[in-house]
């Protein structure tokens, strides 16, 4: 946030609903689209025509480790930075010539895709798929970019906002036009046609704003004498750790071993690539080792791009530069506040990550997956949309930290929605009000944390600091997440061993008979204590959402005390 952030008069609504009919805003609507529609193809459209081709639901579940694409997308994001597109970058700037590219180049693979029979050429229709993630994930790398550069600080909200309603849009239409199509003409003509669909991010692209001067940081080579015969074997040695560390960390990310369990069964150790895979799905000390796995992958990464001790070396120079000075410039400028930001970051959604069992919840209540998917699935993604256009709003009018601790706030306190709903039973009108007010409370903290995230860049790093806060903020979350299960079965086994939780089992004596009806097949315990362990978890889920509050409260009072060489907290260079 700017210094004088808070001497600023807050924006009116009108002036704050009038970014959203900026050009830059629509431009942005259309790139959201453009982002989320490859995304959809892949990662979850193309698991049907797999299937209706007779491929098992094994051979299925190996195009998901695409997604690593999108867990490791900082680690070549420093390319985006520093890498001009010949003849493009003059005419149309930095970030437009690369979505521009990508662009095309998704097309190319869409297309491609069209023509594969997966029965007959399934390794080349996996190769294909994996093309179209790499570039769709190194497409994000650079809207997200050209969001942050494009647009001041007070506007990212309205900027992430119509990102994420285009977004949103993409994945309706990619969930749904691939279907209807290939019913008619088939799964070939289909794809062909969502190919063409990237025609509206090419639009947005051209119809956008020339950007700024973009500005690459040099890296310094003075009295690193270039000794090609040497630097080719050391350029050869460190790529391949930096692919091994590369490979660690991303199925630690992705929380799928496939990949490690395939390399070591190419070097003659099936055994072991068998164990490691099992091991990696156990619930929950699975998620200890892919935890071990990310810290180990990095630490090989740096390995691979240390510089030699005692002899700077080309190669060392090069790959250091690239991938640690964006990491040392974000603690430079915010010494003596980057661990209280990093802990932000990470500990901001905590309270949503944990709530990866609501599904489960929502079928022990007694709901049926017909009123589960429509309170979900298009209740609940309109009431996201207006959270995400709110979001845009208040970081408008409020300024970026003010609504950064709103945010903070609107997730615990959604989460109280949740317990509330445990003790009304299968009432279909008590779930549509608690995934309404959750829903818009996510979007509201989704939104926030973006803008706030957007803020921390600056002028050179842009791409490869933002793709690191996107691709690790969610760790804590998902070590903590691996515990809900647990929490919940654990709370109820106690309540019905009696003791202090046992007084709270009348709460659910007068449910109808269909609430938590499943409970002794399921977790061994009675209906009323499987009661109290959901109504326990969402509690507790709410509490441990205290310390993002906290954390937002400690970096919106040290804001503007802190002016870490020539910044502040929130403020991009």
């Amino acid at each position: 946030m700017p210094a004088d952030d808070a001497a600023k008069p807050r924006k009116g609504l009108i002036q704050a609903l009038a970014v959203f009919g900026e050009r830059r805003a629509l431009v942005m609507l259309a790139l959201g689209f453009a982002s989320g529609l490859p995304n959809l193809l892949i990662f979850d459209t193309l698991s049907l025509w797999l299937r209706e081709a007779g491929l098992s639901l094994q051979v299925i579940s190996i195009f998901a480790l695409a997604t690593l694409s999108y867990s490791l997308k900082f680690l070549w994001a420093p390319l985006v930075d520093r890498t001009a597109v010949p003849g493009l970058t003059r005419a149309l700037g930095h970030r437009r010539s690369w979505m521009l590219v990508l662009q095309g180049a998704l097309m190319l693979g869409l297309w491609a895709i069209s023509g594969v029979d997966p029965a007959r050429d399934l390794a080349l229709m996996a190769a294909f798929a994996a093309l179209v993630a790499f570039v769709s994930a190194t497409q994000d790398i650079v809207i997200d970019a050209w969001r942050i550069e494009a647009a001041e600080t007070e506007k990212q909200g309205a900027m992430a906002a119509a990102y994420q309603w285009g977004y949103r849009i993409a994945m309706i239409t990619a969930g749904a036009a691939p279907l209807i199509l290939a019913e008619t003409y088939g799964w070939s003509a289909s794809y062909a046609a969502m190919a063409l669909l990237m025609l509206v991010g090419a639009a947005g692209v051209l119809a956008a704003p020339r950007e700024a001067a973009h500005v690459v940081r040099p890296i310094p080579t003075e009295g690193v004498p270039s000794r090609p015969a040497l630097e080719l074997p050391e350029w050869a040695g460190r790529l391949a750790i930096f692919a091994l560390g590369a490979l660690i960390l991303g199925s630690g990310l992705a929380a799928d071993a496939t990949l490690i369990g395939e390399t070591l069964r190419a070097v003659g150790l099936p055994g072991a690539g068998e164990a490691l895979v099992a091991a990696w799905k156990l619930k929950p000390e699975g998620v200890y080792l892919q935890l071990l796995a990310v810290a180990a992958g990095l630490g090989v990464i740096v390995l691979a791009i240390c510089p030699l001790p005692g002899a700077k070396t080309r190669p060392g120079v090069y790959l250091f530069a690239a991938l640690g000075d964006p990491l040392r410039d974000f603690l430079v400028r915010y010494r003596g506040a980057a661990a209280l930001i990093l802990a932000t970051i990470c500990l901001y959604r905590l309270s949503d990550f944990v709530l990866n069992i609501m599904n489960p919840f929502y079928a022990d209540l007694g709901f049926t997956k017909i009123e589960i998917a429509e309170a979900r699935k298009v209740f609940g993604v309109v009431m996201t949309v207006l959270g995400v256009g709110l979001g845009g709003i208040l970081v408008a009018r409020l300024g970026l930290l003010r609504a950064l601790v709103v945010g903070a706030f609107a997730g615990p306190l959604s989460n109280l929605a949740f317990a509330w709903l445990a003790v009304q039973g299968p009432e279909l009108w008590a779930l549509f009000v608690a995934i309404g007010i959750d829903n818009v409370a996510s979007g509201v903290a989704g939104t926030c944390l973006i803008a706030y995230m957007s803020s921390l860049t600056s002028a050179g790093f842009t791409a490869t600091q933002y793709a690191l806060f996107s691709s690790l903020y969610a760790l804590p979350g998902k070590l903590v997440a691996s515990q809900s299960g647990r929490i919940v079965e654990g709370s109820a086994a106690v309540a019905d061993a009696g003791g202090p939780l046992a007084a709270l089992k009348p709460l659910f004596g007068a449910l109808p008979p269909e609430a938590y009806a499943e409970a002794m097949a399921r977790s061994s315990v009675s209906a009323p204590a499987l009661g109290v362990g959901y109504l326990l978890f969402f509690l507790y889920s709410a509490v441990i959402g205290v310390a993002a509050v906290v954390l937002s409260f400690l970096v919106l009072r040290r804001s503007a005390a802190l002016t870490p060489a020539g910044g502040v907290i929130g403020d991009a260079d």
